[in-house]
């Protein structure tokens, strides 16, 4: 009688269930065998640069300790050279005693790094969007996760940076707006990863004529869905039925001094993003924990006030030094099982 009474309220006590979703950057983590794509610097064993066991153990510890820290329950990563090295960092990882069972990596495409996720909930299905044929475009991974009998898709990014225009971008953004147009407006799912945009990208592209061949269009705001009629989707406008195919980035939740996670010649910028669909703002399956987005920080983190990213000599030019972590910050949020409350205040 109690099994049964048990197994009538299961759904019940599964109600609140809470996890954490994470992304990061870990900048370039490449592994010892020589396949011939790598970057130059990351060649194994060169005395000039000198990528070798030491360094690269160093690397991957380095990285496993900011993932532990972390303590998110999924984690997608972007820079990671191949299912090698990601397995590598797995094994660190549970030295350190944190363990991710499951794992998924967008390695059908021959690109320099690639983008992967590890989880501690069952992945179901992996799929590829591919952006293109041409080189370097890198596959956005899709993956299907099962959470207490929930399904969550994370769709992991990393679009090509600002050495490109705009339009290259937009080739990311029109390939994942197509495959979620695809799915139930109810599914649950997070857009994330190193966009190389800002989450205010249709303001601040006025500025650079450089990148804006697209006459003002954005990837990640007109393309995704993030801004109507060139103004943000804001966190009660996903809530409303009719917001179905927009997006709404959480960059929003935290005060514009605090929107960012990578810092270029001394400009800061937001362009690791966490975006989610009216889907997460409703009153059933997997829900967004209102105010739970931040930048994850920690004091390593920093150094002299700047990010204390992975040292190499010669200003980054010359040897590796085996110090220092990522040029990004990572960004997480909280998530339950059942309807999304409004919370007024974060805590």
């Amino acid at each position: 009688m109690k099994k049964f009474l048990l197994f009538l309220l299961f759904p019940f006590l599964l109600f609140g269930f809470e996890f954490k979703v994470a992304n990061y950057n870990v900048e370039n983590l490449f592994d010892l065998k020589r396949d011939g794509g790598e970057y130059k610097e990351y060649i194994p064993n060169t005395p000039r640069f000198g990528w070798n066991r030491e360094v690269y153990n160093i690397k991957l510890n380095n990285i496993a300790r900011v993932i532990k820290d972390l303590n998110a329950d999924i984690i997608a990563l972007e820079e990671v050279e191949n299912r090698s090295v990601l397995n590598d960092l797995r094994k660190v990882l549970k030295l350190k005693g944190v363990n991710y069972p499951y794992f998924a990596i967008a390695d059908s495409k021959n690109t320099t790094v690639k983008t992967a996720l590890l989880s501690k909930f069952p992945i179901t299905k992996k799929n590829e969007i591919r952006v293109g044929f041409a080189k370097g475009l890198r596959n956005i991974l899709e993956a299907h996760i099962d959470i207490k009998g929930n399904e969550l898709i994370v769709f992991v990014n990393h679009w090509k940076s600002k050495s490109t225009p705009e339009s290259t971008r937009i080739k990311y953004a029109k390939a994942l707006r197509s495959r979620l147009d695809e799915l139930k407006s109810d599914q649950d799912f997070i857009v994330t990863g190193d966009f190389n945009e800002n989450y205010n990208e249709y303001e601040t592209i006025k500025k650079e004529r450089r990148l804006n061949n697209t006459h003002g269009i954005t990837a990640i705001n007109h393309i995704l869905g993030t801004v109507k009629e060139n103004k943000a989707v804001t966190e009660d406008m996903i809530k409303k039925r009719d917001f179905v195919k927009y997006l709404y980035n959480l960059w929003y939740e935290l005060p514009p001094k605090w929107r960012w996670t990578h810092r270029f010649r001394k400009q800061k910028g937001a362009i690791d993003n966490m975006i989610l669909p009216h889907a997460m703002f409703d009153d059933k399956g997997i829900s967004y924990i209102d105010n739970s987005f931040d930048r994850f920080r920690k004091s390593y983190f920093f150094k002299r006030g700047k990010i204390f990213r992975w040292q190499m000599a010669k200003r980054g030019k010359g040897r590796h030094i085996g110090r220092g972590f990522s040029d990004h910050l990572p960004i997480y949020a909280r998530y339950k099982i059942g309807a999304f409350t409004d919370k007024k205040e974060r805590y």
